[in-house]
């Protein structure tokens, strides 16, 4: 009988050892594998009763797998953290993700979130120009890229391989002045366009190429540890990606999801963004090191509904400019 007693009060025991609001929240992201692992751990910081299961790939890769995983209907992950709100838009419509009003939106300009709570842009990553500091041409302007000086000097990414280069072509696109004909005179200077953003930074440290079209962060940070870069945000303005989160329809720990939706919109949250390097989303807010006030960047205006209806269009017309590429 002792030994009954004995061992029931050590499971007595072992099941009040185990915090009873543990949970396990899944994430899938887009953002760089240090960036991921630092946003997971300050938001467990602040809420010590989660755990944070996390993937990270490009949004294409994130995509597919998530959508192969609806497909068996088994979505794993509660919560998506990734590149675009187009992407999350496509998503809304499709009636796969979860409306939650944070009250973290107040401290955000309405043109940053879904008006019915299905996603919040957590930072700002602009797309600029980045210039080898040897380069004879200093560019200032996009069409500075289309000068004798730059022909055969210019790369880019890829809006079929690059989220964010499909939503810099698709904001280029509505811009007076610019628009697909700005694509068909880079094409006829020779620019390629090919890969994602870290090839690119990587032509243009090196010397292979004099310029690049390039998410912000990238050369900032590089120019910092000596690389021999410079970013320009060009005179017409620049294109954006804000990184949004939102929750799965599906999730399987919804209120875990919301208090990290709360959390990475949260001042707390957006400081650590701002500690890795991005301009936050939040109002207020500073800017890292190595970039211009936030009021002097000109971020150009793109609709996520729009830019869905016009994806297949969009990626059909670069193709006919860029091939295969």
């Amino acid at each position: 009988m002792k030994t009954i007693v004995s061992a029931a009060a050590l499971l007595a025991a072992s099941l009040f050892a185990i915090p009873v609001s543990a949970e396990n929240l899944v994430l899938y992201t887009s953002q760089p594998n240090e960036d991921a692992q630092a946003t997971v751990d300050g938001f467990m910081a602040a809420n010590p009763d989660i755990k944070v299961d996390w993937v990270r790939d490009g949004t294409p890769k994130i995509m597919a797998k998530l959508q192969a995983e609806i497909a068996a209907g088994n979505p794993v992950a509660d919560v998506l953290l990734i590149a675009d709100t187009v992407t999350l838009e496509r998503l809304k419509e499709a009636g796969k993700l979860m409306a939650y009003k944070s009250p973290e939106a107040a401290n955000y300009d309405a043109s940053l979130f879904d008006a019915d709570g299905y996603y919040y842009s957590t930072k700002l990553i602009t797309t600029g120009i980045v210039y080898n500091t040897s380069a004879a041409l200093k560019p200032t302007s996009w069409k500075d890229l289309t000068k004798p000086e730059a022909k055969g000097l210019v790369t880019m990414p890829s809006p079929l391989t690059s989220g964010a280069a499909l939503i810099h072509a698709q904001t280029l696109a509505g811009v007076d002045g610019l628009g697909w004909d700005f694509y068909k005179d880079l094409a006829g200077n020779g620019a390629t366009a090919a890969g994602g953003n870290g090839a690119i930074l990587k032509a243009v440290a090196s010397g292979e190429k004099a310029y690049g079209v390039i998410v912000d962060y990238m050369p900032i940070r590089e120019k910092a540890k000596g690389a021999p870069v410079e970013f320009v945000f060009p005179a017409e303005g620049v294109s954006a990606v804000t990184e949004p989160v939102g929750i799965l329809s599906t999730a399987k720990n919804a209120e875990a999801a919301k208090k990290f939706v709360d959390y990475v919109l949260s001042e707390k949250g957006q400081e650590g963004f701002l500690k890795l390097g991005y301009i936050p989303a939040r109002n207020g807010m500073k800017v890292p090191e190595g970039f211009p006030a936030r009021d002097t960047i000109k971020v150009l205006p793109i609709n996520a509904a729009t830019a869905l209806k016009s994806t297949d269009a969009d990626l059909k017309t670069f193709s006919g400019i860029y091939g295969s590429n």
